[in-house]
């Protein structure tokens, strides 16, 4: 029932003022947030933020998941959720059958057709192990319009491979640098580049890397400046910092 339905039933007397008034009030709270008990999805993030909800699937019941993203899905045509098993995988594909799951990012999405992809975003990588953190970053981009180039096992035990990419990483609107071990990466690429870097540490290491904070405490310490750390493994938050470096540096063409 739309705006002028609703106020013509009320005209004539098949609502009352106080049906109609309550009627608005839970249009409004659904343009806020859908309420299902277990959960308030969201659905007014985009129009506020530019970046609709995004579902962290890690530790969801099953039944909760599933719903989630079959109204995720029905509210804004897309959706997109991060550390997703492959159990709940086949478990989304009954909701939703043509979802698609990188097992590497561990990513469980629907995106919608022919979306544009603007600027460049470079997500570099120290080594290989890297990559799945890395590819968290990649697709978060990507499912926000961004356009994504990997530059993958560039780590400074052999840094030729770094210097080699140097002017396709310094064309970027940003870059992304992912690596576990003492985190050097980051640093190396923020004294070449003029571009914002975003420094992910990664648990990739021995044990004296301790799950990721020896690259954190580099990265948080590095002495080039243009350096912005996030969270250990934290590849959703580099890629949406990095769409949204990309978007400023695209305003005048998006």
């Amino acid at each position: 029932m739309n705006t002028r339905e609703l106020l013509e039933k009320i005209r004539d007397g098949a609502l009352s003022v106080e049906e109609g008034e309550a009627y608005f009030q839970e249009r409004r709270q659904e343009k806020m947030y859908r309420e299902l008990g277990y959960a308030k999805l969201d659905t007014g993030r985009k129009a506020r933020s530019g970046f609709e909800e995004v579902i962290f699937c890690a530790g969801k019941p099953d039944a909760y998941l599933a719903a989630i993203y079959e109204k995720l899905y029905e509210a804004n045509g897309e959706v997109f959720g991060t550390r997703a098993s492959a159990h709940q995988y086949e478990l989304v594909r009954e909701k939703i059958p043509d979802i698609s799951y990188d097992p590497i990012s561990r990513i469980l999405k629907k995106e919608k057709a022919d979306k544009p992809h603007v600027g460049r975003v470079a997500v570099c990588t120290a080594g290989t192990s890297d990559i799945p953190v890395a590819e968290e970053a990649a697709q978060t981009a990507e499912y926000f319009g961004t356009r994504v180039e990997r530059i993958y096992d560039v780590g400074v035990s052999g840094i030729h491979r770094l210097l080699a990419k140097e002017e396709a990483i310094a064309s970027a609107n940003c870059v992304i640098a992912v690596a576990g071990m003492e985190g050097a990466l980051a640093s190396v690429i923020g004294g070449l580049v003029r571009n914002p870097v975003i420094a992910v540490p990664t648990s990739v290491g021995y044990g004296a890397s301790f799950h990721g904070l020896s690259a954190l405490l580099t990265m948080l310490n590095s002495c080039a400046n243009g350096i912005t750390t996030v969270n250990i493994d934290n590849g959703f938050g580099a890629g949406y910092v990095a769409t949204q470096i990309n978007r400023l540096a695209e305003r005048g063409h998006i």
